[in-house]
């Protein structure tokens, strides 16, 4: 049964307790409690339906609308290249920056090749290099961020997965350059965090960000993989959810109907905001920028219970 039949239910249900004398507020309020926490779960499920969207653009996408020139660099310098994650060089309004992206594909072929943008440990260490790089000539930093996670299959284990996204987290935290980080799809777990260490952290409007997926939080929490959307309410991954929370800086809104709809115009919102971010960012000294970055790190997850 749907919120809004729910919602007529209860209506007539007042209406006759009211007719009849009987107390049933209890039951009342636990039927309206349902109501509102299914009307949350479908609000929340609409979020990651079209931060899924099959035609949602991704880094790519973004990428040769905003910058001037885009040069991709390949390669770890230890394992090999992964084209699950993007680096390079460009041209943002005439500043040079360092741009990171999980990329993912659009068709079966490329969706294999970008291995659906789950990037593997060389993807992690390609983009240290380049941050390393970025912070040796004093080049900015932006990240796009969009994968369901980091690639979890054996050789991403053998080849050290896990090291390679704490070394991330470590060494981005301590980059005396500016970060500025852009939540535009998904925003999975640790292959997430990998690249979404920053000065500034944002996300469009219809992004998601999670410690797990829907569909694993509800494998995992409610112990039934079909109450996904339960499960996407209850875990707070909208962009709303984490501005609240003040894990972001700010929410990037989208177009009506989500930023398929207006690819360009989405892009021109993101440049904007990325140009404005620059400029306050590079007229900081490098160990400021440090410092408050992370102040920022310690104080996620901080809340006064009860208080």
């Amino acid at each position: 049964m749907n919120s809004d039949v729910l919602t007529g239910k209860i209506e007539e249900l007042k209406k006759l307790t009211a007719a009849s004398g009987i107390n049933a507020q209890e039951e009342l309020e636990h039927l309206e409690a349902k109501v509102r926490a299914g009307s949350r779960a479908e609000a929340a499920w609409k979020r990651v339906e079209l931060a899924r969207h099959p035609v949602r653009p991704y880094a790519l996408d973004y990428i040769t609308r905003i910058f001037d020139s885009f040069l991709e660099l390949h390669g770890d310098r230890c394992f090999g290249d992964d084209p699950a994650l993007i680096g390079g060089l460009g041209f943002l309004a005439g500043r040079p920056v360092t741009i990171l992206a999980n990329q993912k594909g659009r068709s079966l072929k490329e969706n294999m090749r970008r291995n659906h943008g789950m990037a593997n440990p060389e993807g992690y260490r390609k983009a240290l290099r380049l941050a390393k790089e970025a912070e040796k000539f004093s080049r900015p930093i932006i990240t796009f961020i969009d994968t369901a996670g980091a690639y979890p299959g054996l050789g991403a284990e053998e080849r050290g997965i896990g090291e390679a996204i704490a070394r991330n987290l470590r060494d981005f935290s301590q980059l005396k350059t500016p970060i500025v980080c852009v939540i535009i799809g998904e925003g999975g777990s640790g292959g997430a965090l990998g690249l979404c260490v920053g000065d500034k952290i944002y996300m469009l409007e219809n992004a998601i960000y999670s410690v797990i997926s829907p569909e694993g939080g509800a494998s995992l929490l409610l112990h039934d993989a079909g109450k996904a959307k339960d499960a996407a309410a209850m875990l707070r991954i909208t962009s709303a959810d984490l501005l609240e929370f003040k894990v972001i800086n700010g929410v990037i809104p989208e177009p009506p109907g989500g930023a398929h709809t207006d690819p360009g115009g989405m892009a021109r919102t993101i440049k904007e905001l990325l140009i404005r971010e620059l400029e306050d960012l590079t007229s900081r000294t490098p160990s400021v920028l440090v410092r408050y970055r992370n102040q920022k790190i310690r104080k996620i997850g901080h809340w006064n219970e009860g208080g």
